[in-house]
């Protein structure tokens, strides 16, 4: 794993993959050529717009793990280990937990921002509403995303990313 890492020295992005709807990969693909900056996708199997980018670019590496509970998390949270200070974009609440206590930024795929700061708040919430759905109190109901949650995406991505890289220059 250490020469795995050595290859990711300096990656300031990292993509839960797997939870990544393919309009919200599409505004970070096209920023990472935009901006030149070094992302990690990681899913537990190959996406072609990922691929496609990596063809043409050193800066987007697509990461193929096996198929498993926490395979694709496992894998980030190792690739993301002393990067602090880097930005990561998923969905799952647990894994935003894992890579906030490394010290990156994470970003939801609604524009929810988590740090070690604020996201044991986020996780309570997670595992009441859980718990609710356990005992059948309360039925989840994701919606596709809508227009409006996308941009709502993609602003609070630019916000952060420009974040990263001030302080990268810094």
């Amino acid at each position: 794993m250490e020469a795995e890492k050595e290859v990711w020295a300096e990656p300031r992005l990292f993509i839960d993959a797997d939870s990544c709807p393919k309009p919200l990969r599409a505004i970070i693909l096209k920023s990472v050529v935009k901006r030149n900056i070094r992302t990690v996708f990681v899913a537990d199997r190959s996406l072609p717009d990922v691929v496609q980018v990596e063809k043409s670019s050193p800066l987007a590496t697509m990461v193929v793990v096996e198929k498993g509970d926490d395979s694709a998390d496992d894998m980030l949270v190792t690739l993301a280990e002393g990067n602090e200070g880097a930005l990561a974009v998923t969905r799952d609440v647990i894994l935003a937990d894992r890579l906030a206590s490394l010290g990156l930024t994470v970003l939801d795929d609604r524009g929810g921002v988590y740090t070690k700061e604020n996201v044991k708040e986020r996780l309570s919430v997670r595992n009441m509403m859980s718990s609710l759905r356990d005992c059948n109190i309360y039925v989840e109901k994701t919606k596709p995303m809508s227009a409006k949650e996308i941009q709502l995406f993609a602003n609070a991505f630019d916000r952060e990313l420009t974040r990263v890289l001030q302080r990268k220059t810094v």
